[in-house]
């Protein structure tokens, strides 16, 4: 991180013989400058506000139906978890099938349907929205960690509402999502960081297209470092992306006094 600060006021590139210091030449270019800066972070808090409460909201309801009493609840945890290990490269070339407009599974279904089909991947409204449930397929890990935290929560707690007369709102509103809000907490941060440096899916599936419409951040300062050989710049481009992430992080985290539970306080 130091050499990346250092390089961030240099104009250093692979194919030069030495280093020049130009101070904050980068960071005044970035905003100044460079309007692909801007689109870049236009999408991806785009794509950071429509995939991370999808991802919490569907991980959360997914983790409280697998965790109710049921048969084949250990198949049904299985099922859920394994996509998340299937390599990025192999589910995206599976969600490109599966979302071409002329020949791909989605279209084919909704035809047979007789519902409206769409461009998915290859409009530029729609691109984003489509790469968010390309991205829903492998939130195993977010569901085992929800999990985690409701098996957690004591039984004695849902028997006191049951015998108050409370019903399964009761139940959820008072017990359960203040028990696990720690885990919510957890899962945000996890997934806010992780959204802000979506990769895998411009690389693969869009190439930042069309138009520019999924120039995502961390794909663009790939893409100046190794295409454009402009190593200062990206470095330029790291420090930004780490201060925004370390800006909202420190913002839930200030946030959390007055939404997160914590038993052994007994806080809310």
């Amino acid at each position: 991180m130091a050499a990346s600060l250092f390089l961030s006021l240099t104009d250093y590139s692979i194919f030069k013989d030495g280093i020049r210091f130009v101070g904050l030449d980068n960071f005044i270019r970035l905003f100044t400058e460079d309007e692909l800066f801007w689109k870049s972070l236009k999408v991806t808090f785009y794509f950071v506000v429509l995939k991370v409460p999808a991802t919490i909201i569907v991980s959360f309801a997914i983790a409280l139906l697998l965790n109710m009493n049921l048969k084949g609840r250990a198949l049904f945890r299985t099922i859920v978890y394994l996509p998340s290990i299937v390599p990025a490269v192999a589910t995206s070339m599976i969600w490109i099938w599966l979302l071409n407009p002329d020949l791909g599974l989605v279209n084919t279904v909704l035809r047979w349907l007789h519902l409206p089909t769409g461009m998915w991947l290859y409009a530029e409204n729609s691109v984003i929205p489509s790469i968010v449930l390309t991205t829903m397929w492998g939130i195993g890990g977010t569901v085992v960690i929800f999990l985690a935290g409701l098996s957690g929560i004591p039984n004695q707690y849902y028997e006191a509402i049951e015998v108050d007369g409370g019903g399964w709102r009761h139940k959820l509103f008072h017990i359960t999502i203040p028990m696990v809000s720690p885990t919510i907490f957890f899962n945000t941060i996890m997934t806010i960081i992780g959204s802000f440096q979506v990769f895998n899916e411009a690389y693969i599936l869009t190439q930042g297209g069309p138009n520019n419409s999924s120039l995502f951040y961390i794909f663009y300062l790939w893409r100046t470092a190794f295409r454009d050989t402009e190593m200062g710049y990206a470095s330029a481009l790291a420090w930004v992306m780490f201060v925004i992430i370390m800006l909202f992080t420190l913002l839930i985290f200030r946030t959390s006094k007055s939404w997160v539970y914590y038993e052994g306080e007994g806080r809310s």
